[in-house]
C-alpha cells in the first residue's frame, strides 16, 4: 500500500475513515500489480484550500470553508504506475483511462460522490461524501460548536 496515502486516510473525518481504509486496500487489491492508487488530498486546511482557490489557471470553485475537504469528507486521486515493474512507482497519472474508470466505478459503488459526473466544473480527480449537507451547513456546524477535535482538527457533527 501507499504509504502517502494511509497517513492522508488518518485525517479523514471518523465517520469515514475506518470505511475509506477499508475501500482504499480493497480498490487496490484490484488494480493490475503495475498500478497503485494514491490520494492526493484528504483533508485539506482552509488555508490550502484558499492557496488553490487564488491559484491560476483556476482549479478549483471553492474558497476555504467552501471545499468538503476543510472537513475530511473528501478525497483526491492520482494512479501511480511502476514502469518497470521492479515495485517503484514512478509516473503518476491523471488520465481517465479503464484503470482510472475502475477506481472511480468502485467508489461510486460505496456511496461516494464523483466530481466526474458534476454538470459544471467537472473534478475528475475529486470524491466526497457530505451526508446530505452543503458546505454552508457544515460551516454553520463549525460556527456552532458542533464539532470534536482529534488530530488538531474540528471534526464537524454528523
Amino acid at each position: 500500500m501507499d504509504t502517502i496515502t494511509l497517513d492522508r486516510i488518518k485525517l479523514a473525518h471518523p465517520k469515514v475513515r475506518e470505511s475509506l481504509l477499508q475501500e482504499y486496500q480493497e480498490i487496490n487489491n484490484k488494480l493490475p500489480a503495475n498500478v497503485r492508487l494514491r490520494f492526493a488530498y484528504v483533508f485539506r486546511t482552509p488555508e490550502e484550500q484558499h492557496k488553490l482557490f487564488i491559484q491560476r489557471p483556476k482549479v478549483t470553485k471553492a474558497d476555504q470553508w467552501q471545499s468538503i475537504h476543510n472537513y475530511g469528507l473528501a478525497f483526491d486521486i492520482v494512479l501511480l504506475y511502476d514502469k518497470d515493474n521492479n515495485g517503484t512507482f514512478e509516473l503518476a497519472s491523471w488520465e481517465q483511462n479503464k484503470y482510472w474508470m475502475q477506481v472511480v466505478a468502485y467508489f461510486k459503488s460505496k456511496g461516494w460522490e464523483w466530481g466526474g459526473d458534476w454538470k459544471s466544473f467537472k473534478d475528475a480527480p475529486h470524491f466526497q461524501k457530505t451526508f446530505g449537507l452543503k458546505w454552508q451547513q457544515m460551516k454553520m456546524k463549525l460556527d456552532n460548536q458542533e464539532f470534536k477535535i482529534e488530530n488538531g482538527i474540528k471534526y464537524i457533527n454528523l
